[in-house]
This record gives C-alpha cells, structure tokens and sequence, in this order.
C-alpha cells in the first residue's frame, strides 16, 4: 500500500481545485498534479472533445482508469469535479492521501462557470448545473476527510484554513 502523505482536492468544477492545489503545494513543499491534464495528456484531447466523443459515461470510465493509477507521494491533487463518480479512484485517492472537499456555495459556483460544455463538465442531457450540484455534493461529503468551505474567501485564505486544520489533528472537520 502506498504511504498516505498527500492532499487530494475535491468539489466541483469551478471550486478553486486546481488553484488552491498549485498555491497549497508552494506554501507546503509538495509537488502538484492536476488528474484533468493527465487525462488530457493520455487520451491526447481536451476534455470538452473527449465527453464529446466518448459520451459521459466513457469520460467517467477514463477519469475513473486515470484517478485510480496515480502514484504520488508528497503531492496536492486536483482532481475533476466529476472524479466522485469512480468507487474505484476514489477508494485509491482515500488510500494515498487526505481528501479535502472545497465546499463553494450555488451561487459561486454559478457565477464562475460561465461556459460549462467548453470546460469539459460532465454534465447529462437535461441535467441543470443546480442538479449537477446537488447530486455531487452528497458524494463529496461521503468522500471527504475534511471539508473546507470556500466562502467568499481569498485564495490564500483557504490555503491558510486548510493549513491550519491539518496541523490541528486528524478526524473529519468542517472550516
């Protein structure tokens, strides 16, 4: 089993993953790693064109394949906002690291994605982003080991919250 020494991010797209994730790295000494660019790099497209041309089913299978192949070891990582769909990435990101779910509200979430298709969401036909929320925050909370609410807060800020609640112990807080 590989040793439990990274942060994997979760929450939904638009949450500040990927910028939490490089910022937090920096001000811990770990190295980053973004699972939407690895699978980027191995199926050689966006992930826009890849949901596109696989279905969301395929694009999950793929995520799922791709999350449950990371080996880190000191490392933040950012996963996709749909990574909560795979039992078996998941099962394998909670056996490498702490999972922290970035908790953003509705509305924040609203107001940054402004093109969802464009950004690769893993978004059924029919389903709205209030649905896509609601649906994945339950699967955030099941996964988390610590959730940190976003609030209206600096990105620094967040990183200092998350900081501060590792150093503070284990267990599953909310901040």
């Amino acid at each position: 089993m590989a040793k439990k020494d990274n942060l994997v991010l979760i929450g939904m797209p638009a949450s500040g993953k990927s910028t939490v994730g490089v910022i937090l790295a920096k001000v811990i000494g770990f190295d980053f790693i973004d699972t939407d660019l690895l699978i980027q790099r191995r199926e050689g497209m966006r992930l826009s064109r890849i949901i596109e041309e696989k279905g969301i089913d395929g694009f999950i299978a793929i995520e799922n394949e791709v999350n449950a192949s990371v080996q880190a070891s000191r490392c933040v990582i950012a996963t996709g906002g749909s990574a909560v769909y795979g039992e078996e990435a998941m099962r394998h990101l909670r056996d490498i690291g702490a999972v922290i779910y970035l908790q953003a509200d509705f509305e924040t979430i609203r107001k940054r994605l402004h093109n969802i298709r464009q950004r690769g969401v893993a978004l059924r036909e029919g389903q709205t982003l209030r649905d896509l929320y609601e649906e994945r925050s339950v699967l955030y909370e099941k996964y988390a080991d610590l959730i940190v609410r976003e609030g209206s807060g600096e990105i620094e800020e967040v990183v200092a919250r998350i900081i501060r609640t590792l150093r503070a112990g284990t267990g599953r807080k909310e901040h």
